[in-house]
């Protein structure tokens, strides 16, 4: 009887296409599990102790806990050596194993493996309810709770459930502020590997995932799915106030905040506030005056590439969008949209103040501010405030143009409407 780990001798018939041989094997009393006399490194001497063999020590990891080997970039720790080693290949970056059919890079075997089923289209994981099948074993694990809706783990900051621990625990360090998993090109931090991986693909430029309709290309198969929605049009995400339908879930959540009236982007020069990033982004540069993208055709300056896009289309003429209903073109899609409304009676867009609606969602802003007080818009010539661009520019006409024009009789009007009068129309 071995003393220090209670290791009992046993014999085993262990066969291979050679012969028939009895080995040795050394059974764990912790797990019962049998070590082969390889794995327990046989001394010359019996006397010598296995508690030295590195595994068994391995092996006893799993039942005591204990994990020697730690990371000195984030602190975690692993029970094996080479197990630290793989992790550690997350903060350098390296990544030691090629796929042939495409190049992507992995740091690990096991992820190259999974990748490749990509290529093979196997999927080895099967759902015993539904037969659904999954290329790996983390995706059925997620899928079998839909079925039984069992979410074991909560989270005591917000109550939010979980059917896996690895969830709770990636969600909690939303509430913790963690980013453990770092750069070395930027020094950008991220919470999650996945993110790490995803950010550190900027650096390198590789991307592996090729649209077949247009070729364009993508980081991640995720980006590449939301693109491939443009030839499909497929929207799966749709408004419960006014069912409108999006291909992106930002798109809708950026959408909904015309319901909500939230503005939580916020312009520190004036105070304006926005719906989304991208459009502080814009708003901003008139503040910088910043106009990167020139019109070949006359010079004009636009502060984004969309709308050079659109100003050419004075010089070429196209209008892209047609109605169906009648012939009317248009050079944006928004326009042909709220055009098709007037044939359809459509008014999608309520005022939460009053039972008025409205076609479009331009329209409903600005009646908005009738209630709301808002005038957005200054005269830079004498200070006067208006809840609508268009009578900030009536203003400025009436200080200093008459640009309408009666061709009988020379007399000239501020607004095209005055002149209309004048002729009878």
């Amino acid at each position: 009887m071995r003393r220090q780990w209670n290791l009992k001798r046993v014999s085993v018939r262990m066969v291979d296409c050679k012969k028939i041989d009895m080995v040795h094997r050394f059974n764990c009393h912790l797990g019962g599990r049998g070590l082969s006399s390889g794995e327990a490194e046989q001394h010359e001497n019996e006397d010598n102790s296995i508690s030295k063999t590195k595994h068994l020590k391995k092996h006893q990891y799993r039942y005591t806990g204990e994990r020697p080997y730690g990371c000195d970039q984030c602190g975690n720790r692993f029970a094996q050596s080479d197990h630290l080693v793989t992790h550690q290949r997350k903060h350098t970056g390296e990544k030691h194993y090629h796929c042939l059919d495409c190049g992507s890079k992995f740091k690990t075997l096991n992820e190259l493996k999974v990748h490749q089923r990509i290529h093979t289209g196997v999927k080895p994981y099967g759902c015993d309810q539904c037969g659904k099948k999954f290329a790996q074993s983390r995706y059925l694990v997620r899928h079998k709770g839909l079925h039984t809706g069992e979410k074991p783990y909560g989270c005591d900051q917000c109550g939010m459930r979980f059917a896996q621990p690895g969830y709770l625990v990636r969600h909690q360090r939303i509430h913790t502020g963690e980013k453990r998993y770092h750069c070395l090109e930027c020094g950008s931090s991220f919470r999650f590997s996945n993110g790490l991986k995803v950010h550190q693909l900027i650096h390198t430029g590789e991307k592996h995932y090729h649209c077949l309709d247009c070729g364009s290309s993508y980081r991640t198969s995720s980006a590449l799915k939301v693109h491939q929605r443009i030839h499909t049009g497929e929207k799966p995400y749709d408004c419960i106030q006014c069912g409108m339908r999006f291909a992106k879930s930002r798109h809708l959540d950026t959408h909904q905040r015309i319901h909500t009236g939230e503005k939580p982007y916020h312009c520190l020069e004036c105070g304006s506030s926005f719906r989304s990033s991208n459009v502080l982004k814009v708003h901003q540069l008139i503040h910088t005056g910043e106009k990167h993208y020139h019109c070949l055709d006359c010079g004009r300056s636009c502060r984004t590439s969309y709308a050079l896009k659109l100003h050419q289309r004075i010089h070429t003429g196209e209008r892209p969008y047609g109605c169906n209903q009648c012939e009317k073109r248009f050079t944006q899609l928004g326009n042909l949209v709220n055009h098709q409304r007037i044939h359809t009676g459509e008014k999608r867009y309520g005022c939460n103040q009053c039972e008025k609606r409205f076609t479009q969602l331009g329209n409903l802003v600005n009646h908005q501010r009738i209630h709301t007080g808002e005038k957005h818009y200054v005269c830079d010539q004498c200070g006067k405030r208006f809840a609508q661009s268009g009578h900030l520019v009536e203003h400025k006409r009436t200080t200093e143009e008459k640009p309408s024009h009666c061709q009988d009789c020379s007399s000239s009007f501020i607004t095209s409407n005055e002149l209309k009068g004048h002729q009878g129309i």
